[in-house]
């Protein structure tokens, strides 16, 4: 991604995009330049028309925001029987004691 970038800047800035100029600014972030990378990139970016694609890029419609969801209704509370109740509470204490093994 960082090597795109590098070619964005350079074509937003109106420098030729090649392997020396993406070179140069990789090295002036500090990050490790992989030749093969640059190559394959200035490569794919040669039959590439960036302002086409870039036009086309922000052309795209923009989607709607999402309608805010409805209030949930209230529900009817089902009162659970005292057994359920019991077995979720064991059910969960022995999930704890699972997670206990792991720390220590």
């Amino acid at each position: 991604m960082k090597y795109i970038y590098a070619a964005l800047l350079l074509y937003e800035s109106g420098k030729e995009i090649n392997e020396e100029n993406i070179k140069k600014i990789m090295t002036a972030i500090g990050e490790e330049v992989d030749d093969g990378m640059v190559r394959s990139l200035v490569s794919s970016l040669s039959s590439i028309d960036i302002k086409e694609v870039l036009e086309s890029a922000t052309a795209l419609p923009v989607a709607a925001p999402a309608a805010a969801p409805a209030a949930p209704a209230e529900e009817a509370k089902e009162e659970k029987p005292e057994e359920e109740k019991k077995e979720e509470k064991e059910e969960e204490e022995e999930a704890l004691e699972g997670l206990g093994a792991l720390f220590g």
